[in-house]
């Protein structure tokens, strides 16, 4: 277990930053960081990496992997994994095969169950030719995710080849890998070769594990070097690296990339759609003081304005090339006198202390400082919604004038509501380009005409003067980056810091559940369970908790930023004396049902068709109640005994492989969720907690078939279908949706209740009750 999601960037632009921000993160967190420290005690294979240290999968890639394994009889096999964070893909850079699932898919393997899944097709992703000037790995996987995605290869495996493998170090690979999930496929791998064994050696495996890479690979034919045929795939598609040109990605999903000479026009554009979702300037928060600044004038800022810049994410701080390259921007800057704009809020997190490492060696880290991109910490921050508050007079500009503002960030994600909640606008880019925005302030920017500032020349000092050549970060690198620093950095990986080590940890092999704490509960998955699993009925008389649109992220389902004060989820926690400066975010507190299932479709930026022209999580209580939170409908129809449902549009639960998705949509009471099309993860974390996911016939939508939301819902054909799919076939269920004029619809849907270990967890309710059956049943 890795942790490093919980720290947030509440202090930045200093030298101290990463020590308060630390401090804070202990002080919020310490009743988590005690029951793992009490974790690693009470189990055994089980190994904790503490705070401060770096992201998982950029762990795994420097450190943890192996590439093969070898059990005790001596049998070699090869390295694969699940890991309970979408990004696990990143690993497939390496050659080794993994993805992400669920956490409750992940507590099942734990307890000895199978990942059970359809045979996937492969899709083969040939590249050629080489990177021009200019371009960065950030920019190719920016290509390469607008491109699968529309090409369409949800639930399949991404295998590149070709000749241009060669031009692609291995940080390369893992920057590609890691947004698999973004482009939408379970794995997108990369082949075994001379590069994954020079990057083994790089970061210091020992040289019998290196040699035991090479010999197994070739031994079983699947080593790649230039006379590798080409494979047999389902499908392919070709890009030539030359083609790659400087690009970002936004204002909202990762796949919509924007060419960086046509971003003041696609912000121009998006603008009129982001603005009317601002029905009228937001209340000042609570507390909110305009603090007198002597760099902010009124008016300063604007729509488009940046006011944050983050490099941050294992995407890209994997990746010295790009690391570097901002480090060489940021020197060019400060020789040419420029400064980054006062509003915008600047940080730097890297995915591993290795990269301070070679910063540091590089002299480069000096230069980052001097522009304010200090180190805030290691870990996701800004790109999982950690990105702390914004400087409250920059707050209270955005929210007396309802604007649009922007964050570049060097992430995966950019998803509505994810990165700050006052922030409409945000933009994926590669570190060098952070830093140009946080220097220009603001997005629109055209960087053929507009300048950054004056140098001390009294010369105007463009974009194309201080962006690094490829020569000038290859340089660096081959300088900076040592072996060394990862054989130092990682001998330690597991001991931690001093307020690591300092906590107090309970003993014994029981947790004693406080039941005051507003972190970590008993959870209810078990209460009433029976023995034998009760029979399965069909679903009748159901409502539409929300009627939700295209592109609903897990993000969108379950938040993992800041906790409002006036949602139920807020309200909840100062109900039990938490005071709101300890609300923490949403990420921090999944250890508590409370706190989470109020927490569900609580995404500022959800937008319910049943409340039009609201954003949030709000519905209303049919047929005739008022407006209310999502969590006090589910909680009205609980008590008259209304099972509840939910419709949306394609590619519903993208993003990140987040359980609380669907744990909170089983609490609310929701029995059944019926979309036009899925993300992988979040079909099978629905059925793993004993939620049924239909799927409308292709052509076929909420839309077309005229439906509201308004009407009762009968689902038939649920028994039989279950029969049906232990053949592995799928199943269509008549749904009959009934108006208040007695009109009905009746339609077809697919159950998404894929394999016939599927079946077994569905009937039983879900994953765990079906574990611990069968643990019971074993005694």
């Amino acid at each position: 277990l890795v942790i490093d999601h919980s720290v947030q960037v509440d202090e930045y632009g200093t030298m101290q930053a990463f020590g308060d921000n630390v401090k804070l993160e202990y002080e919020r967190n310490q009743e988590r960081y005690t029951f793992l420290r009490w974790g690693q005690n009470a189990f055994r294979n089980f190994k904790v990496v503490p705070p401060g240290t770096g992201i998982c999968h950029q762990v795994n890639l420097e450190y943890l992997a192996r590439g093969v394994f070898v059990d005790p009889q001596g049998m070699a096999y090869p390295d694969t994994l699940v890991g309970t964070d979408s990004h696990t893909t990143m690993i497939n850079g390496l050659g080794v095969l993994g993805w992400g699932v669920g956490g409750i898919e992940a507590e099942a393997a734990m307890l000895g169950q199978p990942v059970s899944m359809l045979i996937p097709q492969v899709v083969g992703f040939k590249l050629s030719g080489k990177l021009s000037a200019g371009a960065t790995a950030t920019d190719l996987v920016l290509t390469v995710t607008q491109m699968l995605r529309k090409k369409g290869v949800v639930g399949k495996f991404v295998e590149f080849f070709g000749p241009g493998l060669s031009q692609l170090p291995l940080a390369d690979r893992a920057t590609i890998a890691n947004m698999a999930p973004e482009y939408g496929a379970t794995c997108g791998i990369f082949p075994v070769d001379a590069e994954t064994l020079r990057y083994l050696t790089l970061t210091a495996r020992p040289a019998e594990l290196v040699a035991l890479v090479e010999a197994y690979y070739k031994e079983q034919g699947l080593f790649h070097d230039a006379n590798t045929p080409e494979a047999s795939y389902t499908d392919t598609l070709e890009l030539d690296l030359a083609t790659v040109e400087p690009s970002l990605a936004g204002p909202s999903r990762p796949q919509d990339r924007v060419a960086l000479k046509d971003m003041r026009k696609s912000f121009a554009e998006a603008l009129p759609k982001l603005k009317s979702a601002i029905k009228k300037p937001a209340l000042v928060m609570a507390g909110l003081v305009a603090e007198p600044s002597a760099d902010l004038t009124p008016g300063s800022i604007t729509d488009g304005s940046v006011v944050i810049a983050a490099i941050t994410s294992c995407t890209n701080t994997s990746n010295p090339s790009v690391m570097v390259a901002a480090g060489v921007l940021a020197k060019k800057a400060v020789a040419k006198g420029l400064t980054t704009k006062p509003w915008v809020k600047t940080s730097l997190a890297p995915g591993s202390k290795v990269v301070t490492d070679y910063l540091t060696d590089s002299g480069l880290i000096a230069d980052l400082d001097k522009l304010h991109f200090n180190v805030v910490g290691y870990g996701c921050t800004t790109c999982i919604g950690n990105s702390g508050p914004l400087p409250p007079v920059v707050s209270k500009e955005i929210q007396d004038n309802g604007l649009v503002v922007s964050a570049v960030l060097s992430g995966n994600r950019n998803f509505e509501g994810r990165v700050h909640p006052e922030v409409r606008a945000n933009y994926l880019a590669s570190p060098p380009l952070v830093v140009a925005y946080a220097l220009a302030g603001r997005i629109d920017i055209d960087w053929e005409t507009e300048p950054l500032g004056t140098g001390p020349d009294g010369q105007p000092v463009y974009l194309k003067d201080i962006w690094p050549t490829h020569e000038e970060v290859a340089t660096v690198v081959a300088k900076s980056l040592k072996e060394e620093s990862f054989r130092q950095i990682y001998g330690s990986v597991f001991d931690g810091d001093a307020s690591w080590k300092a906590l107090q940890v309970p003993t014994g092999n029981l947790y004693s559940w406080d039941a005051a704490s507003t972190y970590i509960a008993n959870p209810p998955y078990f209460r009433g369970m029976t023995i034998t699993p009760p029979a399965v009925h069909e679903i009748t008389g159901a409502r539409v908790l929300a009627l939700l649109g295209d592109s609903i992220t897990t993000d969108h389902i379950s938040p993992a930023g800041n906790i409002k004060k006036d949602s139920p989820a807020g309200q909840y926690l100062l109900a039990h004396g938490v005071e709101q400066k300890d609300f923490n975010q949403y990420g921090a507190r999944r250890g508590h049902h409370e706190v989470m299932m109020r927490g569900t479709f609580a995404n500022v930026r959800l937008k319910n068709l049943l409340v039009s022209g609201v954003e949030g999580g709000f519905t209303r209580h049919l047929p005739h109640g008022p407006q209310t939170s999502i969590f006090e409908a589910s909680a009205a129809y609980r008590k008259d005994g209304v099972p509840l449902i939910i419709l949306g549009g394609k590619e519903y639960g993208s993003g990140s492989s987040r359980d609380w998705a669907a744990k909170g949509t089983n609490l609310l009471g929701v029995k059944a969720v019926i979309v036009e099309s899925y993300e992988r993860i979040h079909r099978s974390n629905l059925v793993g907690m004993g939620v049924l996911p239909l799927q409308f016939r292709a052509g076929e939508s909420a839309i077309s078939l005229g439906l509201t939301g308004e009407e009762v819902f009968d689902i038939a054909g649920l028994v039989d279908g279950l029969k049906s799919n232990f053949a592995g076939e799928a199943k269509e269920l008549t749904v009959t949706a009934k108006r208040s004029d007695g009109t009905t619809v009746v339609f077809k849907a697919i159950s998404r209740i894929d394999t016939p270990q599927e079946v077994l967890y569905y009937l039983n309710g879900g994953i765990l009750p079906y574990v611990l059956r069968q643990l019971l049943a074993a005694k």
